[in-house]
């Protein structure tokens, strides 16, 4: 039987709220993400309520790539933070846009080539669990929105660490907990009772939209997605908040 990597077959995970063998939950992942590929944009607009496009130029502004560095963006989906990234690097530089999903990778290929980019991409699809990639191999890592649907977010996070070079940077860009108490209740009724309807009505797909919004509330909160990255060998270590923790930039270093 098929098994995730590092998983046992009586191990569980969650998946959303719901419990799940582990060596299910990259599967059933993987029909989220192939039901909302040619909705991804419009998914982020409803999830942020389009303020995820400000989030990703800052993630990008503010990750000190440079011309000629290689990176790897993880989870690329429709290709926002690689198009992003890809007139920093430069001519010289390049980006590899690893994604699980073939069709999410697929729709993230069309969107490159739609807007000008043929040369200096290449697309893999990969498990960032188990990375088929020499050691010390990116100056850079990136992964937006992605390691909340990974089953062995530690064993992502050493994979990570794995293929940066030294003095390479690691950057995860994920939703997060919000920090002001009196909001949480307004974000709650948005992420369980609007976004799924919102879902239904633009995208005809309820419970993938409701899925994305338990995901976000299984995911580590900040202190300890930070001491995660510790653990997985990264150093220097932080966080920043955006727009009162509803997501957070994590950032880590391989030295």
């Amino acid at each position: 039987m098929d098994q995730t990597p590092g998983n046992k077959p009586d191990d569980t995970t969650h998946f959303g709220f719901r419990d799940v063998p582990a060596r299910d939950k990259q599967k059933l992942v993987g029909q989220v993400f192939s039901s909302v590929a040619g909705n991804y944009d419009l998914m982020n607009d409803l999830m942020s309520l389009g303020i995820h496009r400000a989030w990703k130029r800052y993630y990008v502004a503010t990750s000190q790539v440079r011309r000629g560095d290689r990176v790897l963006d993880l989870a690329g989906g429709t290709g926002d933070i690689a198009a992003l990234l890809r007139p920093r690097v430069g001519a010289t530089g390049s980006i590899v846009l690893g994604d699980i999903n073939g069709d999410m990778l697929r729709v993230g290929r069309d969107r490159m080539l739609d807007r000008g980019y043929v040369d200096g991409f290449e697309y893999v699809q990969c498990n960032a669990e188990a990375l088929p990639f020499p050691d010390a191999s990116f100056d850079l890592v990136t992964m937006a929105f992605g390691l909340r649907n990974v089953t062995d977010k530690d064993a992502a996070l050493r994979e990570i660490r794995r293929v940066l070079k030294v003095g390479g940077q690691a950057r995860v860009l994920e939703f997060s907990e919000v920090k002001p108490e009196w909001f949480r209740p307004v974000y709650d009724f948005h992420s369980f009772q609007v976004l799924p309807r919102l879902g239904r009505l633009f995208a005809g797909d309820e419970d993938s939209y409701r899925y994305l919004a338990e995901s976000i509330r299984k995911h580590p909160p900040q202190d300890e997605l930070k001491a995660m990255m510790e653990a997985a060998g990264l150093e220097r270590c932080s966080y920043r908040n955006l727009s009162a923790g509803i997501c957070a930039v994590h950032t880590g270093y391989r030295f």
